[in-house]
């Protein structure tokens, strides 16, 4: 049976794209040929001396693991010279990344979390990259921190590569969700999950329970919820947490459920939430929608959000629709 390469795929539907032209999806290539390096990284980490910890923090004051500096080199190395950006943010920088004169530049905008779920690379659990593409709002000249910070519905692409058993790339332009499995036979992404829609209705929830003690009453009782038969579901749900945001969200995104990462008091500092808006939340609610489930705060529509700075932090509800909707009725609750 003949199949499909992520490279074929993007150029059949290239034209039913009005955002999708011929340089977007060059673009696109070069970020699968970034994400095929950092695959071939993670599969020799052990044996090449990646593992542990570099030392430094990142602007969220998180411990960088040397892999994960490695993925965020790799991409800026690649993605300065793909002549289609002109600006990018990483998790793992404090500010704009700037495209060098000497390089050519776009009208692109490229975010993206280099290697989500670091925190597992040395016990072996799936990690990824997250990704967020944005068309810049003006024509000419520099890039302006209003120009990147714009609403998560705006994106024109959005997706992720999860390195696991195997490598998978999946995507959206906001007309469906693919998926697409690296055959390292061949060294192609090839078609392996087209067309993905997520359950209505999941039977997983996913969320850090250790934190139960920082939590609000709604957050307590929303969680509760999920755990007994006192649920739309009319019994208790399976409790599936990795601790890696794109492992379980691919998890649920396929077989149904919700992830949940709640505000919490343990830092005064974050009590906005954990995950980041630019770089984790909308990218996900963007490929999540599209595949027909939905992605909130507790209050508002994720990709409704108006980012006020590059590093915000909000609380995360995604997955089924049903499962987001039964948790954000708990927060509505509260404000009646």
């Amino acid at each position: 049976m003949r199949q499909i390469t992520v490279t074929e795929h993007l150029l059949v539907h290239q034209k039913a794209s009005p955002m999708a032209t011929g340089r977007f999806t060059r673009l696109l290539n070069e970020l699968i040929l970034a994400a095929k390096i950092i695959s071939r990284e993670v599969n020799k980490a052990g044996l090449v001396n990646v593992l542990g910890l570099t030392g430094d923090t990142n602007v969220q004051g998180e411990e960088v693991q040397k892999l994960d500096e490695l993925a965020n080199s790799i991409l800026i190395y690649r993605m300065q010279r793909a002549g289609f950006l002109c600006a990018m943010a990483s998790e793992e920088n404090a500010d704009l990344i700037e495209i060098p004169s000497k390089f050519a530049q776009g009208d692109y905008i490229l975010l993206f979390d280099p290697l989500d779920g670091s925190s597992n690379i040395d016990v072996n659990v799936s990690i990824g990259t997250i990704f967020s593409i944005f068309r810049r709002t003006r024509e000419n000249g520099p890039v302006y921190m209003e120009e990147v910070l714009q609403k998560g519905e705006n994106q024109v692409a959005a997706g992720y590569f999860i390195y696991g058993s195997s490598t998978m790339m999946v995507y959206t332009t906001g007309s469906g969700v693919h998926g697409f499995t690296l055959d390292p036979s061949v060294g192609e992404f090839l078609l392996s999950h087209p067309n993905i829609k997520t359950p209505e209705q999941g039977k997983v929830y996913s969320v850090n329970e250790s934190y139960w003690d920082y939590w609000d009453k709604p957050t307590q009782e929303c969680v509760n919820a999920f755990k007994s038969s006192n649920n739309r579901r009319g019994k208790p749900y399976s409790l599936r947490y990795i601790g890696s945001l794109v492992s379980d969200f691919h998890r649920n995104l396929l077989s149904g459920g919700i992830f949940m990462y709640p505000k919490d008091n343990r830092d005064p500092k974050k009590t906005s939430g954990k995950l980041r808006l630019m770089c984790e939340a909308n990218p996900l609610a963007y490929v999540v929608e599209q595949a027909g489930g939905a992605a909130s705060d507790g209050q508002r529509r994720i990709l409704e959000i108006d980012p006020h700075e590059l590093h915000q932090r909000v609380p995360l509800f995604i997955g089924s629709k049903n499962d987001v909707e039964q948790a954000v009725s708990f927060y509505r609750d509260q404000d009646a």
